[in-house]
């Protein structure tokens, strides 16, 4: 299977929202939080409507115009796609959305997305957010620098999210 890892295209934002939501459908379920099904469906499946297209192609179009500002990678499998990761750069370089479907988990393209992106960020310090029972991710970002700093949240109340950081590294 070849796997492909481009910019985000205009065309791309009719897959992107239905793609986080499988992906969500996929990763989060967490039973002794009240995360399940019908709860994803209704605080994620927004990116899945015609509403959530439109949000993804206009930061799409506004990632082409400002890609100093704004990064986001697709990957490609077939006419599938299967992956997502975006930033923004602001007082600091924001993380996320970063997904991959977990068909594809295990074949080093979240490494490689990882890659495409910290070369984007440069040397500066880059945070996001995870929730803490997804351990894989959690390892994941570890073994790209980041750090879990203790600042939690609640996401929507019931989501426990915690705050990592990757710092700029020293001089």
């Amino acid at each position: 299977m070849t796997y492909v890892i481009d910019a985000a295209c205009r065309n791309d934002a009719e897959s992107l929202g239905p793609l986080l939501l499988r992906a969500w459908l996929e990763t989060y379920p967490h039973p002794e939080a009240g995360i399940d099904e019908d709860w994803i469906r209704e605080h994620r499946g927004s990116s899945a409507t015609a509403d959530g297209t439109t949000r993804w192609r206009e930061f799409i179009e506004a990632a082409n115009q400002r890609p100093d500002l704004l990064f986001c990678r697709v990957v490609r499998s077939g006419g599938e796609t299967v992956g997502v990761l975006c930033g923004r750069r602001g007082e600091q370089v924001s993380l996320g959305p970063m997904y991959l479907l977990n068909q594809v988990q295990g074949r080093g393209l979240g490494g490689r997305l990882m890659s495409e992106f910290l070369a984007w960020a440069g040397d500066v310090p880059i945070g996001l957010w995870v929730t803490d029972y997804n351990a894989g991710a959690v390892r994941f970002y570890q073994r790209h620098g980041f750090k879990i700093t203790g600042e939690r949240e609640l996401w929507r109340g019931r989501l426990p999210n915690v705050r990592m950081v990757r710092q700029a590294a020293a001089h």
